[in-house]
């Protein structure tokens, strides 16, 4: 389990006083294109990196779940085009879009619940396929092929939200909002527990916890988180069509967390800063044609250098853990009460 120290703490906090700083000194491009677009796609991969180094499982289904946020809300819309039946304001709308992917991440917890590793890798992939398919033939509710467009978001204190500065703070709290949430939810006894399902699945049954409810659990957090940045997403993208739920998403969602580091919370942002970059400016330096081959050259040579991401080659430079980490056992702190 990870522990922060008040290094960390202090670094993590300069950190976020920077990025509330930036708009002072880069250009709009910067702030809603590279840094805003890495932050609402770095939550989507922090509902990964979650189940991944806290529940010990790798999800593929979390695109599909910030997809599930993403239509609910393009659907209850009031600016959408086409305007649906169930066109609301974006007050309403918004909170039952996340409540959406909540459910979803539960329902996904609950047909997964019983597998592991690769049948889990699977599992998720085919359900985020089948949900991109689904809604690609389906035109009464998602509208096919053209998908639902015009979802400009809310006005945040009279200013649209597509507000190059008003994206970008609302990315930024709601980002650290959900970075905040998980490092709090890991060191509740419900955390502490997901924890020791992932390191002993059968001595946490034997001290009488669930192993299948904190496993759905987990999903339904992760749905949570993955909810809130898809609703983010089809705001920053005006609209959401299947193409953006599809099987290229869902991959280049786990590469953000892979090559940012699934040791760590931060890690996903990383991951999505290199990826929105390279996403960015790949096409310019080898070609619109093979820019996928620079990222994917980018992503093995930090994956070859360092398995556990960038995160891992920062900790190592930067001597964040001041030497070896505590060893920990969650089975031993919940049987302690968690202290």
């Amino acid at each position: 389990m990870i522990m922060m120290t008040n290094r960390q703490w202090l670094m993590t906090g300069a950190v976020v006083v920077l990025l509330l700083m930036l708009p002072l000194f880069l250009p709009n491009f910067w702030l809603a294109n590279i840094l805003g677009r890495a932050m609402v796609y770095g939550i989507v991969a922090l509902s990964l990196t979650f189940l991944a180094h806290y529940g010990g499982f790798i999800s593929l289904a979390q695109t599909m779940m910030a997809g599930v946020a993403g239509y609910a809300v393009a659907m209850m819309a009031p600016t959408a085009i086409p305007l649906g039946p169930l066109a609301m304001s974006y007050g309403y709308a918004i909170p039952l879009a996340v409540l959406a992917a909540t459910l979803t991440g539960a329902l996904v917890g609950l047909i997964a619940v019983n597998t592991r590793e690769i049948y889990l890798l699977m599992i998720t992939l085919a359900l985020a396929v089948g949900f991109s398919l689904f809604a690609q033939s389906n035109t009464q509710w998602f509208r096919g092929y053209e998908g639902i467009r015009n979802i400009v978001g809310p006005e945040v204190f009279g200013m649209p939200f597509r507000t190059h500065l008003v994206f970008y703070y609302v990315a930024l709290i709601t980002a650290v909002l959900m970075y905040l949430l998980v490092l709090y939810v890991v060191r509740t006894p419900f955390g502490l527990a997901l924890q020791a399902v992932r390191d002993s699945a059968r001595r946490t049954s034997a001290i009488g916890f669930s192993v299948a409810l904190h496993r759905i659990g987990a999903f339904a957090l992760a749905g949570f988180i993955a909810g809130c940045g898809g609703v983010l997403i089809t705001f920053y993208n005006i609209g959401i069509t299947p193409s953006s739920i599809g099987l290229w998403p869902t991959v280049a969602v786990l590469i953000m967390a892979v090559i940012g580091g699934l040791g760590h919370p931060l890690g996903a942002f990383l991951g999505a800063l290199i990826y929105a970059v390279m996403d960015t400016f790949a096409s310019s330096i080898i070609g619109h044609d093979r820019f996928n081959t620079l990222i994917g050259l980018v992503f093995l040579t930090i994956v070859l250098i360092s398995p556990d991401g960038v995160w891992g080659i920062g900790k190592r430079l930067a001597g964040l853990g001041g030497g070896k980490e505590p060893i920990t056992d969650p089975v031993a702190k919940l049987t302690a009460g968690g202290k």
